[in-house]
């Protein structure tokens, strides 16, 4: 019973999520450890983690170890998957005791990134640890028919990155990776916002803007929302109102960089498969498919039929635990 446990883990840099063959989504947690720096101890991991950022004394704090969609602190990401992986046993009932794991990586990432993220998950006790590409993970979730001779394309926009692929008979024909995501949304917000009204807000904050009045499409209704920061003149709390104009101008350049990506990679594509694409079109996984407008923007400047996954958020999560039937297969596409 404990060898079959078999495990897919989106390692994602907003998210992690774990899909167990069994039971589908078992878990879908912020990527947020608190650790106590006097005692290196870990004092809480996902949604408690999160709550906490911004709000705890000197000696907590909430660290993000992975960081456009890499890890950026090796530690605290065994620690953080060791606990998330024995809230998944207790919760779900699920024995993850030496279970065979395929993990995503992105596109882009060196063999340096994929040992880290390996040897993240092999400390944990896996008896076995597969790595499969994020765009090849969002489209098997996504239900596009990947070990066939046509064209899949996907543009997944996770936290820290946003990965464009073509897949064709179970391997990636073409693909760009761009460490844009909705973290450097987020950021540009914040950045906004304190330029323009000399307010200092958190990521929280940049976060629910984007979610509530963000759009990726210029031609929207207006809509205001009041948001509230601290004054770097006075030192006061302040609440100021701001428009979904002023959003979107904040935002517009890195959803550009995520366009470039996406004509990079459509360029790439072979002429025998490009007619495929004007029929299927572009199927957008991952948070950002989320942001307002952005089909019907993505649509409009490629001239290809753009469709969001039935479930953008666990698309990837949902293809790395499919992937288990399937790995052998995709591991040759990729030799």
């Amino acid at each position: 019973m404990f060898s079959n446990a078999e495990i897919g883990i989106d390692l994602g840099t907003a998210n992690i999520l774990i899909y167990s063959k069994s039971k589908g989504i078992v878990l879908n947690e912020p990527s947020v450890v608190a650790i106590d720096i006097n005692t290196k101890q870990v004092v809480a991991v996902g949604t408690e983690a999160k709550e906490m950022i911004g709000k705890t004394p000197k000696n907590i704090i909430p660290i993000r170890p992975l960081r456009d969609g890499v890890i950026a602190d090796y530690d605290v990401t065994a620690q953080m998957l060791k606990a998330l992986l024995k809230k998944v046993s207790k919760k779900a009932g699920i024995s993850t005791r030496k279970p065979t794991v395929v993990v995503c990586t992105p596109s882009g990432s060196t063999s340096v990134e994929r040992r880290a993220i390996h040897n993240a998950v092999t400390s944990y006790g896996a008896k076995q640890v597969h790595l499969i590409e994020e765009p090849v993970a969002a489209a098997i979730g996504a239900d596009l028919p990947v070990d066939e001779p046509i064209a899949n394309v996907v543009l997944d926009i996770g936290g820290g990155t946003s990965e464009v692929g073509i897949i064709s008979f179970g391997g990636v024909v073409a693909c760009n990776s761009v460490r844009v995501g909705g973290d450097r949304l987020d950021e540009e917000i914040i950045q906004n916002i304190r330029k323009h009204y000399n307010i200092l807000i958190g990521e929280r904050t940049a976060e629910n803007i984007k979610m509530e009045i963000g759009y990726a499409h210029k031609n929207h209704k207006e809509e205001s929302m009041d948001i509230r920061g601290r004054d770097m003149v006075t030192g006061l709390p302040k609440t100021i109102t701001i428009t979904s104009y002023e959003v979107y101008s904040a935002i517009q350049e890195s959803l550009e960089q995520i366009l470039d990506a996406v004509r990079a990679t459509l360029e790439e594509c072979p002429p025998e498969l490009s007619g495929d694409i004007v029929d299927h079109g572009i199927v957008i996984t991952g948070g950002g498919a989320l942001l307002k407008g952005m089909q019907e923007w993505l649509s409009n400047e490629l001239n290809v039929p753009v469709h969001i996954a039935t479930n953008p958020l666990e698309s990837v999560a949902v293809g790395t635990g499919r992937a288990l039937k399937m790995i052998n297969k995709l591991q040759k596409a990729a030799k």
